[in-house]
């Protein structure tokens, strides 16, 4: 049997690929080449919820002086401006400062737009501000006005007017008490100055 010689060269190849035969059976034995690593490799479980929970619909009822009133539906974070753009528009006769477009709505609320001349409608452009000592309207009056009020600043003022477009122009000053952030001490101090 003739004997096989091998140079050096040859020999130190053959070296190298019984050390990278090794290293490759040795990796797969540790990364899953065997049944028992299955077991350890679990997926975290994820709640199911809906990627983006703002694209749920809300329903808003617009009313009063609007092109065509009714029930929308709207996507979750929309302002009075959407809910009023989807009824047509305001009317020629709304009274576009007694409403605040920029408000955000919520599911259920009605969008009351008042027409001018009408009852919680603040005075027509025009016709000049309010006499100096008059009371102020709950029902009527801008965020301006009202922070002109003691104790209502610009937040306290925006939160009145969210107040009474989801529930209608104020009956007495008394409803004031259902807004966070006024008190009797404070209904005390505004005595005089505002009527619904």
């Amino acid at each position: 049997m003739p004997q096989l010689t091998l140079s050096v060269t040859q020999r130190r190849l053959l070296a190298a690929l019984a050390l990278a035969l090794v290293a490759g059976v040795l990796l797969v034995r540790q990364h899953g080449g065997g049944a028992a690593a299955t077991p350890l490799q679990v997926a975290p479980v994820r709640p199911r919820t809906t990627p983006h929970p703002a694209a749920r619909p809300i329903v808003v009822d617009v009313v009063g002086a609007v092109r065509e009133p009714g029930l929308y539906h709207l996507a979750d974070g929309a302002r009075v401006a959407d809910a009023v753009a989807r009824a047509g528009g305001l009317a020629r006769r709304a009274d576009r400062s007694a409403v605040n477009l920029a408000a955000r709505v919520v599911d259920g609320q009605q969008v009351v737009v008042a027409a001018r001349g009408s009852p919680g409608a603040a005075p027509a452009a025009g016709a000049g501000a309010a006499a100096p000592g008059a009371p102020v309207s709950l029902s009527a009056a801008s965020v301006e006005q009202l922070d002109t009020l003691p104790g209502i600043g610009p937040v306290t003022a925006e939160k009145i007017i969210a107040f009474r477009q989801e529930h209608g122009p104020f009956t007495s000053v008394e409803g004031l008490d259902a807004i966070p952030g006024i008190g009797p001490a404070r209904l005390a101090q505004l005595k005089g100055l505002v009527v619904p």
